[in-house]
């Protein structure tokens, strides 16, 4: 897919390719890259309080990147995941 038909899907579908992808070929350096991108991006989506957890548990972490395509949090993540999906075409 081109980044345009990406552009076009909903943000969970995004996130679900991604991280499946990432997963099935173990690209631990975009799960890790997603890890450290998600307290910012709680913050841009409203959950300020949600961003000092993230930083000081790494579960917690883990547990949002799998469950990051979702809602507000799933929206501002977009960026992320068609930047990875566009560079991987076979995800």
């Amino acid at each position: 897919m081109d980044v345009e038909e990406l552009e076009s899907l909903p943000a969970k579908e995004l996130h679900d390719r991604a991280v499946r992808y990432a997963v099935r070929h173990g690209d631990l350096g975009f799960l890790w890259d997603l890890l450290k991108v998600i307290p910012a991006a709680e913050a841009a989506s409203g959950n300020t309080g949600e961003t000092a957890n993230d930083l000081s548990r790494v579960s917690a972490l883990l547990s949002d990147a799998i469950g990051a395509g979702e809602g507000e949090l799933g929206d501002a993540l977009r960026p992320v995941y068609v930047e990875y999906l566009s560079k991987h075409p076979d995800a």
